[in-house]
């Protein structure tokens, strides 16, 4: 018997511009968050990355000042300045992912109308 490793959706499919919604393959409310490094001298933004799960500045050392010390700030909205600078995190709401109900609506024997037409297929 093989062993099967179960993947992990990614979440391709939800787009940046999106605040939030459904994963259409995996089903999972996805909420988009920017973060974004700044040095803890001087206060510059620094070109953040995601590292084993952990966002941290691409570099270890400050270019403006030489600190090594930094912190994280989440932005509200992106803008078109920090793009060059924020990473995305696409971080899974559980209390909404569980929390829904779907309902299908199957018509049967229904006119169809199209453009105000009443047409029936029988």
């Amino acid at each position: 018997m093989l062993f099967r490793h179960k993947k992990e959706c990614t979440h391709t499919k939800v787009t940046p511009e999106k605040d939030a919604c459904y994963c259409p393959d995996c089903g999972k409310y996805i909420e988009n968050k920017w973060y974004l490094t700044r040095c803890s001298c001087c206060n510059i933004k620094r070109k953040s990355i995601i590292k084993f799960g952990q966002i941290m500045p691409e570099t270890k050392y400050c270019p403006n000042c030489g600190a090594e010390n930094y912190y994280t700030e989440r932005i509200k909205s992106i803008n078109f300045i920090d793009i060059n600078f924020a990473v995305l995190v696409k971080e899974i709401n559980e209390e909404r992912s569980k929390n829904r109900t779907q309902s299908w609506l199957d018509r049967e024997n229904e006119p169809i109308k199209l453009i105000g037409i009443k047409m029936s297929f029988n």
